[in-house]
């Protein structure tokens, strides 16, 4: 049994492994593509959601962040409360019928369907990634003169995406999966190579076992690609903090003392005054 499934596979391969190749390499580009974007789409969905206003404020201000709002709202349940196959659909096909407007190029509307689905979800991870910030950390930017979207810049969105590195990978590995229901729209991406080459040699099973195993493949190389990400972006562990015991006070300014052990050349060291 075993033996004749990987002799068909083999056969499969040796005539159609460029074809294969081709849709794998089809399914990443756009499935990194999409991503990148829809993590844009999102970053930029969860800042507008976090803008503040008060009773205080312009009432215009406050009108078109609360209208800004339930346009997010809207959109982001619609792109996560409808399947991405018929989104595929509705773009692809009604988009002529209700604007008058003809994709000619697939790729186009293979990642802008892809990417508007993965910003929706994206919205939502993002503003919860926010909201998990220390309010500290905004009133402590506000206290030196940021602006709101400053302190998103320099502050809270290093350490949101930090915090949300996970739901993007995840997001990446659906988005490698999901592509294949592309195939709707005439996309030839992996899934849509698998059911050309099964529906010429009339081998489907041996086929879409190879589409398996590469699926599995695709998606174990993003995980373990993206858990060295995240030890990247948490830094080294084997860091010591400075003993309190150690510091001295010299012209209001805490310093090691001179005796202290330092990686740095003491002429290097900043001493302002004389030690009190």
């Amino acid at each position: 049994m075993f033996n004749q499934l990987f002799s068909d596979i083999g056969i499969l391969w040796a005539k159609y492994g460029h074809v294969y190749l081709t849709g794998i390499a089809n399914t990443l580009i756009l499935a990194v593509t999409a991503t990148v974007i829809g993590c844009v789409i999102g970053f930029f969905c969860g800042i507008l959601q976090t803008i503040p206003y008060g009773l205080n404020d312009f009432f215009l201000k406050k009108f078109l962040l609360r209208l800004l709002r339930i346009v997010i709202r809207v959109y982001v349940e619609v792109f996560r409360g409808t399947p991405m196959i018929l989104q595929a659909v509705f773009i692809y096909y009604g988009m002529p019928y209700f604007f008058g407007v003809t994709f000619k190029n697939i790729w186009t509307v293979s990642i802008l369907v892809v990417s508007i689905n993965t910003g929706a979800y994206m919205a939502e991870s993002v503003r919860g990634g926010i909201m998990s910030i220390d309010v500290g950390q905004f009133e402590g930017a506000k206290a030196i003169g940021m602006n709101h979207w400053q302190t998103m810049l320099y502050v809270i969105l290093p350490q949101t995406l930090r915090n949300i590195m996970p739901q993007i990978g995840n997001n990446y590995i659906i988005n490698v999966k999901d592509t294949s229901v592309m195939f709707i729209i005439g996309f030839s991406d992996f899934f849509a190579v698998h059911k050309m080459v099964s529906g010429a040699v009339f081998k489907y099973f041996p086929s879409a076992f190879l589409e398996m195993g590469g699926y599995l493949i695709l998606t174990l190389a993003a995980s373990f690609l993206l858990r060295k990400l995240e030890k990247k972006l948490a830094g080294r562990s084997d860091y010591e903090l400075v003993n309190l015991d150690q510091l001295v006070m010299t012209a209001g300014t805490y310093s090691l003392p001179r005796d202290a052990t330092s990686p740095f050349d003491e002429t290097n060291r900043d001493y302002k005054g004389e030690t009190k």
